[in-house]
């Protein structure tokens, strides 16, 4: 069975292409590239001379066919973008699908990616992120866009051309809030490489003027909100119902029906409260 190959390729410097993305690049039948004329020097750079088809967001459907074809004949066909992993905010996804509807082989040749190199070097938590592309162009649409995500607690990483960014940045200090740490990387790989690392009110005045080279920027996630007191007629409620052995899930549920309370604050004393009992509990030595 033909393998449709995905292989990322270097984000700047040429010495992160992958041992096995070149093995793959120099044996497959075809390489379809998003730009064919930036992809051709890469491929000389190393010595790979493969026959090269276009395949970019405006002709992608149109190329499904001839990939497949190729594919059909027993022959290995590798994609690749302008620079980082196929199909990440590039082309691909159709194809993608259509050859695995196909019952061909789709195998990926891990590599360079600028989200995942932002995202490590950042300072940030790497244990809940969430990968927004691009974001609209119309800052409308890019308003509605981020306040989807404004509650989201893990790290928002997007990529937003340069001359954009001071324009983003307003947004997002409408929309998120200004007090929100940012990191903004710029260049990554390359001579020039830098990461500014502050809050999106510092960021306002730092890229009041767009910067040069391509940016990844990332935003701490939602902040916890702290839980605040409930009154005390309501805690004496909650803390009778969790006495006669009814949970805090339970209890929140129906405290929160009888007072119109939000049920995520209310359950959150009741886990308070649950937690002090048991505190007292282990206090209290058996048989005392």
């Amino acid at each position: 069975m033909a393998t449709l190959y995905l292989v990322s390729t270097p984000i700047g410097n040429l010495e992160d292409m992958t041992l096995r993305g070149l093995r793959v690049l120099s044996e497959v039948r075809l390489i379809a590239a998003e730009d064919t004329r930036h992809s051709r020097r890469l491929l000389q750079h190393y010595g790979i001379s493969r026959p090269l088809l276009s395949l970019h967001e405006h002709n992608e459907q149109a190329r499904i066919d001839q990939v497949l074809e190729t594919l059909d004949q027993g022959h290995d066909v590798a994609l690749i973008s302008d620079a980082g992993t196929p199909a990440i905010s590039d082309p691909g996804f159709r194809l993608v699908r259509a050859c695995l509807r196909g019952g061909h082989r789709v195998v990926p040749v891990p590599g360079a990616s600028a989200l995942l190199a932002a995202l490590v070097a950042s300072g940030m938590p790497s244990d809940r992120f969430l990968f927004l592309g691009f974001p609209p162009r119309k800052p409308a649409a890019r308003k509605q866009w981020l306040s989807e995500v404004k509650e989201e607690p893990g790290v928002l990483i997007m990529y937003e051309s340069p001359r954009r960014l001071p324009s983003l940045l307003r947004d997002i200090a409408e929309v998120l809030g200004p007090s929100r740490p940012l990191v903004v990387a710029r260049e990554l790989t390359k001579r020039y490489e830098t990461f500014w690392r502050g809050s999106v009110r510092d960021a306002l005045t730092v890229f009041a003027e767009a910067p040069r080279g391509e940016v990844v920027v990332l935003v701490g996630g939602a902040p916890k909100e702290a839980p605040r007191d409930l009154p005390s007629p309501v805690r004496e409620v909650l803390h009778d119902l969790m006495l006669a052995g009814i949970s805090a899930s339970q209890a929140a549920r129906l405290v929160a029906k009888l007072t119109g309370l939000p049920r995520r604050r209310v359950y959150q004393a009741a886990l308070a409260e649950a937690a002090g009992k048991h505190a007292e509990d282990k206090q209290v030595e058996p048989g005392t």
